[in-house]
């Protein structure tokens, strides 16, 4: 789930506290299109690979991959071709009224799609795009198969296969990172061929937002006070966000259900946050874990300092100061206070926190243990660090957490539970 591109409404003013909030069941399906939506999708592909190719190319067979409630996403047999195509496709159309211009999201993505699909081979770190269109904000792309995701390598039973998926995603993440240096020029060119979305890195709006106003929202929710020291520790992780080093594109929701363990490695999907920023706060995917989702287990003890350690082994040939802990360490420290804080804004902010977990057909952990952990993990780091305000005042919010919530450990993926 990406939190920073759409973020759930806010809850009115006097609305209910924080509470403990009831266990998901996890029994929810995918998003799936009505047969009028695929039906669209499928005529308005063919019409835009006909302009693309300059003839006819029938679809057809498409089968409903799942989507969600902003799109449609297709896999269709490629059924009558003259030219030289995969047998499938992927179709993604973005579901809105007649006649409205592109949504940011679409335009994200399709900037995204189109970086990659410009490098070698070796270097496209996802689909590569065929064709798209912005009247009918729609796609058209490789279709990878049915290899599974990083999320059922981690809701599965073979540990080992769920740790070797975990690293190979931390080193193509660091891959992704590499490949993508220097080329925040050619993003922005692409973004302005379509319509700049108002906000080119969604997090520069929401992040803001929530450090401004978390202090006031800990104090009203859980009797917390937020130092001056804390206060202004937050407001100076907000520097990543304006910073000229260390950038490279953000697929900005790397969440275990976003990622496919291919034969030919990880491979990304899901740009509608695409962007160029400060590549911290994908590294903190690797601390937090995957801080912008609602669905995040912990991880067995060396988990982290592993992925991290394969990741760094990438990002090093373009940026070899990160291989210093002196620079990365506070960096990352940066990057985890800034997803705990925009993640607890978020928390207090939904009407219900249960609006915080997507559909899916896999369990998901209690938001609430989610917080919390992020919280304790937060402490500890902050402790290590040395940094005495950050760690105190986490301390506090934690037993403010506890006390409301009642104390429950966050539990290890399932594939990590009976090992």
């Amino acid at each position: 789930m990406e939190i920073a591109a759409d973020p759930p409404s806010p809850r009115p003013a006097g609305g209910a506290r924080v509470r403990a909030v009831p266990r998901a069941s996890g029994t929810g399906s995918p998003g799936q299109a009505g047969a009028p939506e695929i039906d669209a999708a499928v005529a308005a592909a063919e019409a835009v690979m006909a302009k693309r190719f300059g003839a006819r190319i029938r679809l057809a067979d498409a089968e409903d991959l799942g989507g969600s409630g902003r799109s449609a996403v297709l896999r269709v047999k490629v059924a009558e071709t003259p030219f030289a195509l995969p047998r499938t496709l992927v179709v993604k159309r973005y579901l809105q009224p007649e006649g409205a211009a592109p949504r940011d999201s679409w335009v994200r993505e399709a900037v995204s799609y189109q970086l990659f699909t410009a490098l070698a081979a070796e270097e496209r770190m996802c689909p590569e795009l065929f064709a798209h269109d912005s009247g009918s904000t729609l796609l058209v792309m490789e279709d990878l198969g049915r290899a599974p995701t990083l999320a059922e390598k981690l809701h599965g039973e073979d540990s080992r296969a769920a740790e070797a998926a975990l690293l190979s995603w931390a080193r193509s993440l660091g891959k992704l990172h590499a490949s993508t240096a220097g080329r925040e020029a050619d993003f922005d060119a692409l973004l302005r061929r379509l319509r700049p979305p108002k906000d080119k890195d969604p997090l520069a709006v929401s992040g803001p937002a929530a450090v401004r106003a978390l202090p006031a929202l800990l104090a009203a929710e859980l009797g917390v006070r937020t130092s001056p020291a804390a206060e202004e520790a937050a407001h100076a992780a907000l520097a990543l966000l304006d910073t000229g080093r260390h950038r490279a594109f953000s697929p900005s929701d790397s969440c275990p259900d976003n990622n496919l363990i291919t034969n030919r490695g990880v491979r990304f999907l899901d740009f509608e946050g695409g962007c160029v920023r400060n590549m911290m706060f994908d590294a903190a995917y690797l601390t937090v874990p995957f801080p912008s989702c609602w669905c995040a287990y912990t991880l067995p003890r060396g988990m982290t300092e592993a992925m991290l350690a394969a990741w760094r082994a990438e990002v090093r040939v373009m940026w070899p100061d990160l291989d210093d802990d002196a620079v990365l360490l506070p960096k990352l420290l940066d990057a985890q206070l800034f997803w705990v804080w925009l993640t607890t804004h978020q928390f207090l902010t939904v009407p219900d926190a249960r609006d915080l977990t997507s559909g899916g057909h896999l369990p998901r952990p209690d938001p609430a243990d989610i917080l919390l952990s992020r919280w304790a993990d937060l402490a500890r780091a902050a402790n290590t660090a040395g940094a005495d305000a950050t760690a105190h005042h986490a301390v506090e919010v934690v037993a403010a957490l506890t006390n409301h919530l009642g104390r429950r450990d966050l539990p290890l993926y399932p594939a990590f539970q009976h090992h």
